[in-house]
């Protein structure tokens, strides 16, 4: 079968129609790593989004449980030069995969002129949908979908110390494993959690978790956050960032298509080490509006827009990029430690106080 990718702008594109028998409309994002597909697709930050893959060829290496982020696929819609679709030594096709969750995949698509596009003329609407058929009625870009995809209740993992709480606007698999292997107990709670239930279960930190939409489709939260961040040692990742920089003053744009893709360097302002990062997000913390008692901790080198933050005077701590990886570098694990050294800090404080 032949589908076609139409955008907002009134550009199409042709290929081929694979898995599921569907039109889905969505943002369109792209993404640039070489690898990285089964977390790509299972990562909540994609919820509902058309994601284009830059490297062309995909699927070469199957789906296995160990590397997924999540049970689904995220995005709405796979748009591929071309889809792997031969042997495989373990798990299951991309294709299968797919099939599995009622998602379709558009390949031998020039995706090197999608991409492009969207460079140009920013993330935008698009619709997958069988060759030949009218467009529907586009819709707005959904900004408010953490509901999606937060947890139903809270959850308990591990046994050991400290005691860390998730707040779940979409959590990775790999930020809870991260958190696991250093021997922590995690308690993983939904982003609507209150604040007497947040406070009865005996945390020694707090970590906000990545997630998809506008940071500003949680203002109504903001005063809780604000609150528990000042009551607990608190690190932030992606979304979470930006909703804690907001909680403090600071205020958040978006970028013209965003950063999705294991290669992006950011600089530490401190030590101006440039290491690589792994990062998925379409909106920033606006540099001139960033709180005189919050100092930026990293930098992207590429636009030079905000990538870390760190309170002067609170146990805070607030990443852009992902320092779990998957996919991509490891080279910010040490942001884990840089919290763990925050809590313990914080600890002896409290002995002392």
């Amino acid at each position: 079968m032949k589908g076609t990718l139409s955008l907002s702008n009134g550009q199409s594109f042709e290929g081929s129609w694979k898995g599921a028998v569907k039109d889905v409309q969505g943002e369109i994002v792209f993404f640039t790593g070489m690898t990285g597909y089964e977390e790509v697709l299972t990562d909540p930050s994609y919820y509902g989004q058309i994601i284009v893959f830059s490297y062309p060829l995909m699927g070469q290496y199957g789906i296995q449980n160990l590397h997924l982020e999540s049970a689904d696929i995220q995005p709405a819609g796979i748009v591929v030069t071309e889809l792997y679709e031969g042997t495989l030594e373990r798990g299951i096709s991309l294709l299968e995969f797919a099939v599995m969750h009622n998602v379709p995949i558009m390949t031998g698509v020039d995706t090197r002129s999608v991409i492009q596009t969207i460079r140009e003329d920013g993330t935008m609407q698009a619709v997958m949908q069988l060759e030949g058929k009218p467009l529907p009625a586009w819709e707005p870009i959904r900004t408010f979908v953490v509901p999606h995809v937060t947890a139903k209740e809270a959850v308990t993992y591990g046994q050991g110390s400290p005691h860390i709480g998730l707040i779940d606007f979409g959590y990775k698999k790999s930020i809870l494993q991260a958190l696991l292997d250093r021997g922590c107990k995690v308690t993983v709670f939904p982003y609507t959690v209150s604040t007497s239930e947040l406070m009865s279960t005996s945390l020694d930190g707090l970590l906000f978790s990545n997630g998809p939409g506008d940071p500003a489709s949680l203002m109504h939260k903001i005063d809780d956050y604000r609150a528990w961040a000042n009551a607990y040692p608190t690190l932030g990742i992606c979304l979470g960032h930006q909703l804690l920089a907001i909680a403090f003053g600071a205020s958040t744009e978006k970028l013209a298509f965003g950063h999705r893709g294991a290669n992006h360097p950011v600089m530490n302002v401190k030590t101006k080490r440039v290491s690589m990062s792994s990062q998925n997000h379409s909106y920033v913390v606006k540099e001139g509006s960033i709180p005189a008692n919050v100092d930026i901790l990293y930098t992207n080198v590429n636009d030079s827009s905000v990538e870390g933050l760190q309170h002067k005077n609170l146990p805070l701590l607030t990443v852009q990029f992902h320092p779990e990886a998957s996919p991509g570098p490891a080279e910010h694990h040490e942001v884990f430690d840089s919290f763990f050294n925050l809590i313990q800090q914080e600890k002896k404080v409290s002995q002392h106080a």
